[in-house]
């Protein structure tokens, strides 16, 4: 187990004050080495700590006082001090085993670490999980937890694991819901395997034994052009509409036996059926919303007005939980930018401020050498008059092109990215890459504004290790809601009406 180092201390913080340095580890916080970030806050939460450090080899003791629950002021580098719980399943859907060769090593770190679920929102199968795990979970209030489900009957659910244990370890659900831990579910659908009566069979045993799960997405298998699993492949059109089918039909059997719809089914399902979405009422507070359940309502009603806030909801602890850390995980799309609710959206009118890998300002240039910005905000009256281009994924252009039409705007245009780094159906907006967008803005007219969501962003890097600064056209990275798309729209050309 390594001891948490310190990798920022905020100015004029209890740390600050105490002389916590960056570079520090601290060894033990009140006589205790915490395991992880979660017992590593619950420490510093006290008003009197005893905080040893290592600076360089050299040991010494902070005598810190504080008001109780008072942030300490210390971002430490990990949120998880011993090993990671690595997965020990082999399943033939998991999108780990179809990344591309030669990307960074955390890409292809695959975790089920219940810890994990809760700091992020990270699915867990539950399938590593341990009676002192449980007694973990419940003492110190471990919830909400994520669980992947993707079928209730034993033999099916070991089978789509690849592992003895799925057909033993939903047993830890049921003592999670029994202990009273918020818990959603998911299944991946897998065609031809548990689609059709396997996923019916799914639903009853939802009812049957888990009807305290909060929400349970059903999500449509991605393949890419890496796996290596043949019988792993697309949802067709008439495939996809079964599975809303079905989950519309059960939606209607829980609200009356439960009082509310409980399962939902990805946004992925409606366009690859060529479905309308369904009313905003019914994602019921779009507690799935990290898993594409409702993204394109929530999307719509921010774009348009309906709400004066970007409706996506937090998720996991790292929304709050002073000094965790969230590279790997839930990482910052943008160092150093604003955000106005939460979710690292570029709104300031002041320039971007990319850093280096080596925590040095980038110098962005263009192609021709000549030096250029990423802007969030305007740029004055030079903006007025140029056309806009709208980057995003093939799902989200169709999304996209309705709200866009409705402006009667001829300057802004959807410039879909087709995704070509990881192929098959692959075709939402948060796994673009820099080699994609840049090969589709060769072929975009200069001079043009080019908008581009900053989910595409973690740390200010693409997927494939490339950075903004690279592409041939100057982008400006905006937040990946309709509040933040529509006000950078409205910087610019005729207002909507």
């Amino acid at each position: 187990m390594s001891f948490p180092q310190v990798v920022a201390v905020k100015p004029d913080s209890p740390a600050h004050r105490a002389g916590v340095l960056i570079g520090d580890s601290l060894t033990t916080i009140n006589g205790e080495q915490p395991r992880d970030v979660i017992r590593y806050q619950l420490l510093v939460d006290e008003p009197e700590l005893a905080i040893e450090i290592d600076r360089g080899g050299l040991s010494r003791t902070l005598e810190i006082s504080k008001r109780s629950g008072e942030p300490l002021g210390i971002e430490v580098q990990s949120a998880v001090f011993d090993q990671i719980r690595t997965c020990d399943n082999h399943c033939s859907f998991c999108f780990i085993y179809q990344l591309p060769p030669g990307m960074r090593r955390s890409l292809y770190l695959k975790d089920d670490d219940y810890r994990l679920s809760f700091l992020y929102g990270n699915f867990t199968t539950l399938t590593r999980f341990t009676e002192a795990d449980l007694e973990r979970v419940i003492t110190e209030n471990l919830s909400p937890l994520y669980v992947s489900i993707h079928a209730t009957d034993r033999a099916k659910r070991s089978e789509l694991l690849r592992n003895r244990r799925g057909a033993t370890s939903l047993r830890w659900l049921r003592a999670l819901l029994d202990a009273g831990v918020e818990v959603h579910g998911q299944v991946v659908v897998c065609p031809g395997v548990n689609d059709g009566p396997v996923l019916s069979d799914t639903l009853v045993g939802v009812l049957d034994e888990y009807p305290e799960l909060v929400s349970l997405a059903v999500v449509p298998l991605g393949v890419s052009d890496h796996s290596n699993e043949p019988e792993m492949r697309f949802h067709t059109a008439g495939e996809a509409a079964a599975v809303i089918d079905e989950v519309e039909a059960w939606q209607d059997l829980y609200l009356a036996a439960l009082g509310r719809r409980l399962v939902y089914a990805a946004d992925e399902y409606y366009l690859l059926a060529d479905r309308p979405f369904p009313p905003a009422e019914t994602y019921e507070g779009f507690a799935m919303h990290e898993d594409g359940i409702g993204m394109a309502r929530t999307f719509e009603a921010e774009f348009t007005g309906l709400t004066d806030r970007a409706v996506t909801p937090a998720a996991g602890f790292f929304s709050w939980v002073d000094g965790a850390p969230a590279e790997g995980y839930r990482a910052v799309r943008l160092a150093s930018v604003p955000d106005h609710h939460g979710c690292g959206a570029a709104t300031s009118a002041q320039p971007v401020q990319l850093r280096s890998r080596e925590d040095r300002p980038v110098q962005l240039r263009s192609r021709e050498d000549r030096p250029i910005q990423l802007r969030s905000g305007t740029d004055g009256e030079r903006e007025r008059d140029r056309p806009i281009g709208v980057l995003t994924g093939t799902y989200g252009a169709r999304v996209l092109e309705p709200l866009i039409a409705s402006l009667q705007r001829s300057d802004v245009r959807v410039v879909p990215v087709e995704n070509r780094f990881f192929g098959g159906n692959i075709g939402v907006t948060g796994l673009l890459v820099g080699s994609d967008i840049a090969r589709q803005l060769e072929d975009e007219p200069a001079g043009h504004r080019y908008l581009l969501p900053d989910v595409c962003l973690s740390g200010g890097v693409f997927l494939d290790g490339s950075t903004p600064e690279e592409l041939p056209r100057p982008v400006e990275i905006v937040g990946t809601d309709g509040i933040s798309l529509r006000a950078a729209l409205e910087r610019s050309g005729p207002a909507r009406s």
